[in-house]
């Protein structure tokens, strides 16, 4: 029997159980209804990220930036790109460093943008700077060889 993806829903936390047989870009959480993956990179709370990060079967990438961050801000489109082209195999968050200081300060963030990549509860890679959709797609991809189009 093939292995199932848990996937955390990122407004309620609920962990869902997705079988490989089923279109994972369509379903919903369980609980709350709410879609699992929306090409809408969410920009979730200490609690949330934890959760994703430890409770998740699939790579969550996580873009770490503030809304004082004039590169953050144009990176902002392309992560939802990204987001449109990587989900359901990649999960992509958001974390504002200004709302939750004690991740970044934990994660050790310097500068922002920066990008982790991580699965199974590990961190796999971090890059820093702005990127373009393609870059980050790529960059995912690199790292992850078994995530296609």
């Amino acid at each position: 029997m093939a292995q199932q993806n848990l996937v955390v829903c990122s407004k309620c936390g609920g962990v869902n159980r997705l079988p490989p047989s089923r279109n994972a870009s369509e379903a919903k959480c369980g609980k709350c209804g709410t879609r699992l993956f929306s090409g809408h990179p969410p920009d979730v709370d200490a609690k949330t990220f934890d959760h994703q990060i430890t409770r998740s079967s699939i790579p969550v990438v996580v873009d770490i930036w503030a809304p004082w961050c004039g590169p953050c801000k144009m990176m902002a489109p392309a992560c939802e790109a990204a987001a449109i082209e990587l989900e359901p195999h990649v999960r992509l968050i958001k974390l504002n460093s200004e709302n939750e200081q004690s991740v970044a300060a934990r994660l050790g963030i310097r500068g922002i943008p920066t990008m982790i990549l991580f699965h199974g509860g590990r961190e796999l890679a971090r890059t820093s700077g702005a990127m373009t959709a393609g870059q980050i797609v790529r960059w995912v991809r690199d790292r992850l060889p078994t995530v296609t189009a």
